[in-house]
């Protein structure tokens, strides 16, 4: 039986060692994916046994490249982030992902068919903004259900304690403080207690 998780434990590790590894080396290769660009044509139209790519817009093959693979290599780096993050946050990047995503497509849509009637890279935060609303909102929700079980924290607690969200103190503090300087004023010693305690 040790035996069998052994060899189960050092089937698992490979597996580690060989995903780590394939990252590592993708990591590692990314700046020659974007040097990519250097192999393409410098002119405005590439053509290849099979197919025929025409720069409309930057009307160079290369320029274009240059655009796409300055936009792709990010992308790649943060999707390797995104999916071996381990952080609770990790949905977080899914914004510049998106961001890049965007970005891609716009710079594709405008070099292949420069249609100067509709420019989509001006409104892009606007396009975007509900994308990043909800991202945020699920990031947020996340660090809530964390501290809650960090810290042990109930929702519903909150509405009983009168949190004020301009003040540090709680109106629960408050009212023992007042409460508290109530007594101090209607408190005085007893001439002969303060001459007993000298």
């Amino acid at each position: 039986m040790i035996n069998k998780k052994n060899k189960q434990w050092t089937k698992d590790s490979s597996k580690f060692l060989l995903l780590g590894s394939i990252i590592a080396l993708s990591i590692a290769f990314s700046p020659y994916l974007f040097y990519l660009y250097e192999i393409f044509p410098s002119g405005p139209v590439w053509e290849t046994s099979l197919f025929t790519y025409e720069s409309k817009y930057y009307q160079d093959v290369l320029t274009a490249a240059w655009t796409y693979l300055g936009k792709i290599t990010p992308l790649f780096l943060l999707f390797i982030w995104f999916f071996t993050c381990k952080h609770w946050w990790y949905h977080a990047i899914l914004i510049p992902i998106a961001m890049y995503s965007y970005q891609i497509i716009v710079t594709f849509y405008d070099d292949v068919y420069a249609d100067n009637s509709f420019i989509m890279d001006t409104d892009g935060l606007l396009y975007l903004a509900p994308f990043f609303i909800i991202i945020l909102s699920i990031v947020y929700l996340i660090r809530i259900k964390i501290f809650d079980r960090i810290y042990g924290i109930d929702l519903s607690e909150i509405d009983e304690t009168e949190v004020s969200v301009f003040s540090n103190m709680s109106e629960k503090d408050r009212k023992e403080i007042k409460a508290f300087r109530q007594k101090e004023e209607q408190w005085q010693p007893i001439e002969e207690e303060y001459y007993r305690n000298l």
